[in-house]
């Protein structure tokens, strides 16, 4: 491996306590009923579109509210996120062998930049991107293929790493080693459902395989 990729959200940063309380105000704001952290959980993973489609009832006017949703985020991205354990220390033990660190996430870029500021060294990442609209949502594999171009390695030389159906597909779409992070969102069965095989319990199971 001469590269790593990471998912963001359920991978290298528990963002759900904040994604929840903002899809509940934008609700509340409108009348709607509140939607579980469950609920929130499982529609987490396809980007803020897919995301607010999930929980908004039928007949809601989508892209009124993505937008308030999208600003709501924009300004409270921070508030409750917090990394997982071993994330700081096994990254930089991956930057000191060399290799190649990117973040390839559906989140919205603003997003994705602030929060990737608060809680990363700055140096620590070679590739940072979110959902700008240049490229299609994983598991389309246009923006990590654009990543490994970027960074001059081949796809076949990346471990993908994310805890989500929808990164395993992006990994196998865009030629890539998945690996599938048990400490996130989804579970065993639910990925092994779409395919993975390779597993890591806890963040430091990422260096047995670079």
């Amino acid at each position: 491996m001469k590269a790593v990729f990471f998912d963001l959200d359920g991978t290298l940063l528990d963002t759900l306590p904040d994604l929840f309380a903002c899809v509940n105000s934008v609700l509340s704001a409108h009348g709607y009923p509140p939607v579980s952290f469950d609920k929130v959980r499982a529609a987490v993973g396809n980007g803020a579109k897919k995301l607010m489609e999930r929980v908004l009832p039928a007949g809601s006017p989508l892209g009124e509210h993505l937008a308030e949703f999208r600003t709501l985020y924009a300004e409270n991205s921070c508030d409750l996120t917090v990394p997982y354990d071993g994330a700081a220390e096994t990254l930089a033990k991956l930057k000191s062998l060399g290799l190649k660190l990117a973040v390839i996430t559906n989140k919205p870029h603003e997003a994705t930049v602030k929060v990737m500021r608060k809680y990363f060294p700055e140096d620590m990442f070679d590739f940072i991107a979110g959902d700008s609209g240049d490229f299609p949502v994983k598991p389309d594999p246009s923006l990590a293929r654009y990543a490994a171009l970027t960074l001059r390695v081949s796809p076949a030389d990346v471990l993908f790493i994310g805890d989500g159906e929808t990164d395993f597909l992006t990994a196998k779409n865009a030629g890539m080693r998945p690996l599938a992070a048990l400490w996130g969102y989804r579970t065993r069965a639910q990925l092994a459902a779409v395919g993975a095989e390779e597993f890591a319990e806890r963040f430091g199971d990422i260096l047995k395989y670079v």
